[in-house]
């Protein structure tokens, strides 16, 4: 089966996966993503509800929610969880973000599905919402 995150711009589609050879294939990201379009940005995104209120204080649960807040503003710009191309997850405590990984993951494959684009994580001091565990900037590419 091909792989959907392959497709190449030389063959008229709109996005890339950037996968150096001999590199070996990371798991829950990809290295570099090549795409054209519109560009949809999502501000730093918390994982509280759409009345700005925890329902949540766990990491994951936090996740959850952050995502599918992102998935609410990617709507209003006509865009979906498979138009992201980078994501950038701003944390509080590393090791509660490596704790929670295989809920993250479930939360992130439940809401956000099979597309991994580029990714990083970062460990903070602290985010403006003192109640908040993580902070995920987005980007999209629609295709034109």
């Amino acid at each position: 089966m091909a792989d959907p995150d392959r497709r190449s711009l030389a063959a008229g589609n709109e996005r890339q996966v950037l996968q150096p050879a001999g590199w070996p294939r990371p798991k829950g990201y990809a290295n570099g993503i090549s795409a054209r379009g519109r560009i949809v940005s999502v501000a730093g995104t918390i994982g509280w509800n759409a009345q700005e209120r925890f329902e949540a204080l766990d990491f994951a649960g936090q996740v959850r929610q952050a995502l599918a807040n992102i998935v609410a503003v990617l709507a209003e710009g006509k865009a979906g969880p498979e138009h992201i191309v980078r994501m950038t997850w701003y944390v509080v405590d590393k090791r509660e973000y490596l704790g929670a990984l295989a809920d993250i993951g479930k939360a992130y494959r439940e809401i956000i599905g099979p597309h991994y684009p580029v990714m990083t994580a970062v460990q903070v001091a602290g985010l403006i919402e003192d109640l908040a565990r993580v902070e995920i900037e987005v980007t999209a590419v629609v295709p034109d």
